[in-house]
């Protein structure tokens, strides 16, 4: 990282250092110039034989009566004009660059073009051109993504909603109704309910993920429990869809991380599994470490993941089920923040997908 500071700041400096050397060298020239052609008059006069009835007569001779002040006042008024040259250039340079910065202001697809003394600056002032675009476009995009989201969102929550008031006004309004239909209307309107709120949930995950940044509150803790916790707590979510889990966890890792936001991360993964996996199928937890890594990875048979998505899960808001069935899929952020999480803890997280099976591993720096 120093390395790189250190070269850019030499590569544009070197438009400085190029116009300091053509300064000096300039200069050189001019008093050897100077000097040769004093020598030469010198010479040159020396050859003919001088009459006060000559026009240049008094002229050489007031020449050679006051050489020092004559040849200080060239000296002068070529140092002058030098100088006046060599920073008249830098000050064009400045303010190429600084339209050059206008339209780095409001990017567009027209390149930046300045003089070939500044193509080095030319060149770092497009790469950032070009990146704004690039950022420009995916801003756009996401909150592209982002408005859908809420719109479906939106829509999702009236639907479990509407189902509430509608049971609920039965149980009001037909006090006779048996207690195996009283029990089987509550149950729809707590499932519409649970719904409601995983739903509610994933606004404010939208809500965190784009106002509040992530920090770390770190301890050291043991990773193979923690893995062993999870596995423990989600038997029911599994057992609901027929799911089963196959587990390989080694034992006594520990890891200093943040715990509660490394479950955050878990509880995305597996989620991830289960609302995507085929019925009555095993989901595979494998985790493993070694001395600067822990790998852990969630494996699940479902479907294929198309490669043109799945470069795309892990970005907010984006959903791989375009169905958008209201009973699976979130808002499209689980992945996004989880990704971010391991991010922060200096590891990564990535996907493949084949042969009707998904591979999620997460990397942690030990």
């Amino acid at each position: 990282m120093k390395s790189d500071r250190i070269s850019v700041i030499r590569r544009r400096s070197r438009v400085s250092k190029r116009i300091i050397a053509q300064y000096f060298i300039v200069m050189i020239c001019f008093i050897m110039l100077l000097a040769f052609g004093i020598i030469s008059g010198w010479l040159v006069c020396q050859l003919f034989i001088w009459y006060d009835t000559s026009p240049l007569y008094h002229f050489l001779a007031f020449i050679r009566d006051n050489m020092l002040f004559v040849v200080s006042g060239i000296i002068l008024v070529g140092w002058a004009v030098i100088t006046y040259f060599f920073m008249a250039r830098p000050l064009k340079y400045i303010d190429e660059v600084v339209s050059a910065a206008e339209q780095l202001a409001a990017p567009d697809d027209k390149e930046i073009v300045l003089s070939a003394a500044l193509y080095d600056v030319q060149n770092e002032l497009n790469l950032v051109r070009t990146r704004a675009l690039n950022d420009a476009a995916i801003a756009r995009e996401a909150e592209k993504r982002k408005n859908d989201m809420i719109i479906y969102l939106a829509h999702d929550l009236k639907t479990p909603l509407t189902s509430v008031i509608g049971y609920l006004t039965l149980l009001r309004d037909e006090p006779q109704i048996s207690p195996e239909t009283r029990a089987r209307y509550t149950g729809i309107a707590l499932d519409k309910a649970e719904r409601l709120e995983q739903l509610i949930n994933e606004f404010f995950d939208i809500t965190r993920f784009n106002f509040a940044a992530l920090t770390l509150e770190q301890e050291r803790i043991n990773l193979s429990f923690m893995l062993e916790q999870t596995v423990s707590e989600f038997y029911p979510v599994l057992s609901e869809k027929g799911l089963s889990w196959k587990t390989d966890i080694m034992p006594d890792v520990e890891l200093l991380c943040d715990p509660d936001k490394l479950e955050r991360v878990f509880d995305n993964l597996v989620r991830n599994a289960v609302n995507y996996s085929y019925p009555d199928s095993e989901i595979e937890l494998v985790m493993t470490a070694d001395e600067k890594n822990v790998t852990i990875s969630f494996k699940n048979r479902g479907r294929t993941i198309p490669p043109e998505k799945l470069d795309k899960i892990f970005e907010q808001f984006f959903r791989l089920d375009s169905a958008r069935s209201t009973g699976t899929g979130g808002a499209g952020v689980g992945l996004a923040i989880a990704k971010e999480i391991a991010a922060l803890h200096g590891g990564n997280i990535s996907a493949q997908s084949g042969n009707e099976c998904t591979v999620f591993t997460l990397v942690l720096p030990v």
